[in-house]
Formats: structure tokens, C-alpha cells, sequence
């Protein structure tokens, strides 16, 4: 029997008797409102932060350039998903070779972990900010509140756990509000670039680029597609049920649009800040994401610096969970074990064992020597380095009917799609010869 066709509503409403009491904006959004508001990590932010105090408003544009790309690269990610019923690895391990799905993974894991690591810290140095207590204690919280919210907490409940957390970029908006930005030069670099073609502008191009298209993103969305098929008791992978395909591209457009349009918004908040504050007051050397919310504590006020750092502290329990969470993914769909936060612990108990081992050795790394900016500064160059081949892998996946049938991708979203995976080769070129 062919299976019934969806409206938009039926795609995060499966019941057609009870309606959903959520607005239906809200229905609609999903993996592409938490991959971008996950995006705008801690380390995220410390970037965004040394941008702004660096260059003040001439790097604004650069979120406007990425936007497109983002939009481009996540719809890809997260048709993949909705299409096939399986994650990117999950499509590597069925239609190429086994050493470039090891290598992709390995690569991905390696630089989740250290990154994860290094916003356990950032949490850890922001809430020493606000509240009493040693550092090492509020990492010790912040890894077992991570992993207890993946290990016990329904997969429904805790997708909307992750949604209720993406509120707190909004302090980044706020921040912006409330500090004294020069906007007329601040709107004139949103669409045209400033004076930042010097070796440390390329540099910082480098970083935003990098930072801003992550591989964990890829691999998320389409993980969270591939979830909530299972989720919603009517949804079927679309290569099997074509006739869902119009109401699920729709929810994945509007999804994806939205939740890129949140994450460059706060990058470009975060940029506003720290240009209106520390970079017109000479400070232009942000290591961190709390160094910048105490610099910006005796500039822009206590109220505004306390929102900044109450974002850090949001921010991180939003992006470590989807860190450890995709590394899992990953390595679940490659080594083809029960996967998935759908499932119980029990079910898939090497998924869980993964995510609860990333972000253990992630928590330790803030006990060892290792500088955390240098391994993050590593981690970022790693995901350059995968991110190229990879765009260009999920590309030709999306191109190819044997995996995609009829949803094979043309037109303008492959057309930005590649042109996205052109850029990141460039920015990956821009990496080692900085």
C-alpha cells in the first residue's frame, strides 16, 4: 500500500485526530534549528569574539557570504537523511570504500572530542565568573549533566531540551542591544568587506569559515533526520514514499533556513559586541569566550557581560551533547551497531558508550598539560582538512540516483552546494598557507 502523503503539519504531527498545541513555526523546526544554534559553540564564540576585537565591524560581511553556503551544505546534509533513512556514514559505509569511511570518522571523532573538551572548559571558566566554586568541580558538573541528558531523557524530550536551549543565543542578541554599536558602519560592512586583506585578516577568514561549516554539523542533521523518522510512527524514508516528499523538502527548507539565519545572526551579535566594546577600547587579543565576557564586564556593563556569559554556559550544554552525540553517529552507522538516541541505553549500549566516552576523555583533556586553545586551533585545522573531501563525497552522493532515486539534488542548491565545497577548499588552502 502506497503510504498516505503528508502536509506540513503531519511532518512533526504524525497524530491526525490530536493536534499539536505548539505553534506550528515551532512544529516545523527541528535538527536544522539545533545544528545551527550548535554551531555558535563556546569556541565558536571566542572566534567570533577575537574577530570582533580585532577587526571591529569589517569582518560582518563574512556571515552574510557563509550564509547561502551554510543554507546549501545543511539542506544537503539533511536531505541525505530524509531520503535514504540513513546518516552520512551510514551511506559511505553502503556505496564507497571502507578505508575513506574509516578515515572520515576517525578524522571526525578525533576533532569532536577536542573540541567538546575545549567548551567543557569554557563552561567551566564562565560559570567560575558568576558563581563560587573551583574549576575543575563545574567541569566535573557540566560532563555528567551532558551525559545524563543523552543517557536517560526520552528521545522527544530531550530533542526538545536541546530546542529550549537554543533560547539562550538570544543573550548574544541582547548584548548587542544594549552596548553602544556604530551602526552605520556596521550595516555598510554587513555587505561590503573592510580593510581585513592583510595576512592576519586572511587568518581570521580562515578561522570564521572553518568554524562556522563544521563536519559534526553535516553528520548531525542528517542523523536527526534519520531520527525522527523513526520518532514519527507515519514517516517513511522518501525513496520508499515519494508521495511524503513535498511536505518533508518544505519542512527541511524552512527548518534549515531558519536555523542558519539564527546562527549568523548571533555570530554577527557576538562580532557587534566585541568591535563596539573591546575593539574600540584597544583589546584585541581574545584567547577564550570567558576572557572575552570579563573584558567586557568593566566595558559594556555588568549586565551585558553577565549575558554574555550566561550564553557561554547555554551555548555549551546545547553543542557538547551534539559533539558527542555525532561522533556517535558516526561511528555507530560505520561499525553498523544499534544507534540512535531513540533507543534505549540498553539497546545500544556502544552508541552510548561512545557518546559517554568522547566526553569523558573531552572532560580529562582540562586536567592534562595540553594547552586547550592550541588543541582547539588543531581540531579546527582537522575539520578544514575533512570538510573539503567530505562536501565534495556528500555532493556526489546527492547526484547520484542509485542512492538518492528521484530526489537526485539539481539546480540552484547544487549549484551552491559545490560552490560552498569550492570555498572551504580554499579556506582548507588558506589554513596551511597563513
Amino acid at each position: 500500500m502506497q503510504p498516505a502523503p503528508l502536509d506540513d503539519d503531519d511532518e512533526e504531527n504524525p497524530s491526525p485526530v490530536v493536534p499539536s498545541s505548539r505553534p506550528r513555526l515551532l512544529r516545523l523546526l527541528g535538527p536544522g534549528l539545533v545544528t545551527g544554534a550548535s554551531d555558535d559553540d563556546p569556541s565558536g564564540i571566542a572566534t567570533y569574539s577575537q574577530a570582533g576585537a580585532q577587526f571591529g565591524y569589517a569582518v560582518g560581511w563574512t556571515m552574510f557570504v557563509c550564509y547561502p553556503l551554510m543554507v546549501a551544505i545543511q539542506m544537503v546534509s539533511a536531505e541525505i537523511g530524509r531520503v535514504t533513512g540513513h546518516g552520512i556514514a551510514g551511506v559511505l559505509r553502503q556505496h564507497y570504500p571502507r578505508w575513506l569511511l574509516s578515515s572520515v570518522v576517525l578524522l571526525l571523532v578525533f576533532a569532536n572530542t577536542i573540541n567538546l573538551g575545549a567548551d567543557i572548559g569554557a563552561m567551566a571558566d564562565a560559570t567560575a565568573l558568576l558563581l563560587p566554586g573551583p574549576r575543575p568541580i563545574w567541569v566535573l558538573i557540566f560532563a555528567s549533566f551532558c551525559i545524563s541528558m543523552q543517557l536517560f531523557l526520552q528521545y522527544t524530550r530531550y530533542i526538545a531540551v536541546l530546542k529550549w536551549l537554543t533560547l539562550a543565543l538570544f543573550a548574544y542578541v541582547i548584548s548587542a542591544a544594549v552596548v553602544r554599536v556604530d551602526w552605520p558602519t556596521a550595516l555598510w560592512h554587513m555587505v561590503w568587506p573592510g580593510s581585513g586583506w592583510s595576512r592576519q585578516g586572511m587568518e581570521m577568514m580562515v578561522a570564521i569559515f572553518g568554524t562556522t561549516i563544521s563536519p559534526y554539523c553535516f553528520f548531525w542533521q542528517a542523523a536527526e533526520e534519520v531520527e525522527d523518522i523513526h520518532a514519527h510512527a507515519r514517516r517513511i524514508e522518501l525513496i520508499d514514499a515519494p508521495s511524503q516528499a513535498p511536505a518533508a523538502l518544505r519542512r527541511i527548507e524552512l527548518d534549515t533556513l531558519v536555523g542558519m539565519a539564527f546562527s549568523n545572526i548571533v555570530s554577527l551579535a557576538i562580532m557587534l559586541t566585541t568591535a563596539a566594546t573591546l575593539g574600540a577600547h584597544g583589546i584585541t587579543d581574545i584567547q577564550t569566550s570567558a576572557q572575552a565576557a570579563r573584558a567586557l564586564r568593566p566595558l559594556a556593563g555588568h549586565f551585558a557581560a553577565t549575558l554574555f556569559t550566561l550564553g557561554i554556559v547555554g551555548t555549551g550544554l546545547l553543542a557538547v551533547p551534539v559533539l558527542a552525540g555525532s561522533a556517535a553517529y558516526a561511528i555507530g552507522e560505520a561499525r553498523q551497531w544499534p544507534a540512535g538516541l531513540g533507543r534505549r541505553p540498553k539497546e545500544a549500549q556502544a552508541f552510548y558508550a561512545t557518546i559517554t566516552m568522547a566526553t569523558l576523555i573531552g572532560m580529562l583533556i582540562n586536567f592534562t598539560p595540553i594547552n586547550p586553545i592550541r588543541a582547539l586551533v588543531f581540531s579546527a585545522v582537522i575539520n578544514g582538512v575533512v570538510a573539503v573531501p567530505l562536501m565534495a563525497i556528500m555532493m556526489r552522493i546527492v547526484a547520484r540516483a542509485d542512492i538518492m532515486g528521484p530526489f537526485v539534488v539539481r539546480g540552484p542548491l547544487r549549484f551552491l552546494g559545490w560552490l560552498a565545497t569550492a570555498v572551504m577548499g580554499l579556506v582548507a588552502l588558506g589554513m596551511f598557507l597563513a
